[in-house]
């Protein structure tokens, strides 16, 4: 793929969380050593081991097993049957997958269901904000993160980015869900079936000279460190931008936020050592893992050029001058400039101006007759996206990918 198209990949939206974008002129080690301490992690104790090197070693052998059989198309119809957490794994499905799965989707001992409760309530207060940030922030900032850009541009997914989104977006929906870890509900499904393709792809992308030369070195793609970098892009970035932008979220709501994301990060395989035990422990954890590894790299431009097309699209209002302006407002001018982001010299000092008088006036801190008309423009486009985000969720299917994205 020459330059001008690999320019054109990732960043759009909808708990778009989970692309990438990466330089070759990029270090490969530049993240600072690993320091963070285990004592402040859910488990309060661990090794100390960098997660960097450190995988799945549940998951991994059982999906290479499993591609190595072939069948997967099989497997994947079988899958398809698997919605709700109530529901045990397909009877049809190979006995070591299905052990594995039986295994995977029992919640942590530490679990709290009064504080995942009240987290799946917490959208419905805060919903614009958060799927705002999800879509339009973690979403755009994810092409800066260059592992991850490598991994989902080069495996199967990236050769349909539209689709790639949609499912992506079905883990911010299904983590928000009023039912997210009930019976009912399908977080629990969606988690493990992640976990599964971050197996598989961990198989698949080694044997991809593309990404074996792009890798920086990485010999075997979505590490403990790069499933947390990405965390942090989601939970610690959303919370620490409501915070700033005045959103008040009250000290219950915001452990109970962080606990639905601490059991979403276990639940996609992430030990337990390493999962942040409180904000103060996330938000050091984010500065050493996360901040250093925004780069800007040419695959990062052109995933955003793809995804800014793909929202542009959905005719919600959003115009990719919208977009930019927005997005620069939120991530900043040097990510903004990291993953190609235009300048838009109108509009960007009007949301800065009229942004924190909208927030203000949802909040009840202001009246409503200072708030400008570009605010209630923009909050529509945002409520339309946000409201589109929630309704996609529904019927799709994550798969098991059988091979990397084809040259």
């Amino acid at each position: 793929m020459d330059a001008i198209s690999r320019r054109k990949m990732l960043m759009s939206g909808g708990a778009l969380g989970a692309l990438g974008a990466l330089s070759l002129a990029t270090p490969a080690n530049a993240r600072s050593l690993w320091t963070w301490a285990p004592d402040t992690s859910v488990a309060g104790s661990g090794s100390g081991v960098d997660p960097q090197w450190v995988w799945d070693e549940e998951a991994d052998p059982v999906l290479a097993a499993v591609l190595d059989r072939g069948n997967v198309a099989a497997i994947n119809e079988q899958l398809a049957t698997w919605t709700r957490n109530d529901q045990p794994p397909p009877a049809g499905l190979p006995s070591d997958l299905r052990e594995f799965m039986d295994h995977a989707r029992q919640l942590p001992s530490w679990a709290d269901p009064a504080k995942l409760d009240r987290a799946s309530r917490i959208n419905s207060k805060k919903g614009i904000y958060i799927g705002a940030l999800y879509g339009l922030g973690s979403g755009l900032m994810s092409t800066a993160i260059p592992r991850e850009a490598r991994a989902v541009y080069y495996s199967k997914g990236g050769a349909d980015m539209k689709d790639r989104i949609a499912k992506t977006a079905k883990l911010g929906y299904d983590i928000g869900a009023t039912d997210a870890y009930l019976p009912q509900g399908s977080m629990i499904v969606t988690a493990v079936k992640t976990r599964m393709v971050h197996a598989a792809v961990r198989h698949l992308l080694p044997q991809s000279p593309a990404w074996t030369q792009t890798s920086g070195g990485q010999t075997i793609p979505i590490s403990q460190a790069d499933i947390l970098v990405t965390w942090h892009s989601l939970a610690t970035f959303v919370i620490r931008k409501m915070k700033e932008w005045g959103v008040r979220v009250s000290a219950d709501d915001a452990e109970a936020y962080l606990h639905v994301w601490q059991v979403s990060a276990h639940m996609l395989g992430v030990r337990d050592e390493y999962i942040p035990a409180s904000w103060d422990a996330a938000n050091a954890q984010s500065k050493q893992i996360l901040d250093p590894v925004l780069a800007a790299s040419p695959e990062g431009v052109a995933l955003t050029e793809v995804l800014l097309g793909i929202v542009a699209q959905l005719d919600l209002g959003l115009t990719r001058p919208l977009i930019s302006a927005f997005s620069r407002y939120t991530l900043g001018d040097r990510i903004g400039n990291m993953i190609g982001l235009s300048q838009e010299p109108i509009l960007e000092p009007l949301i800065a101006t009229a942004w924190p008088l909208l927030v203000a006036f949802r909040e009840g801190l202001i009246p409503l007759p200072v708030i400008p008309a570009i605010a209630w423009t923009l909050e529509e486009a945002l409520r339309q996206f946000v409201l589109l985000f929630l309704n996609e969720a529904q019927p799709i299917a994550i798969t098991i990918p059988d091979m990397n994205r084809p040259s």
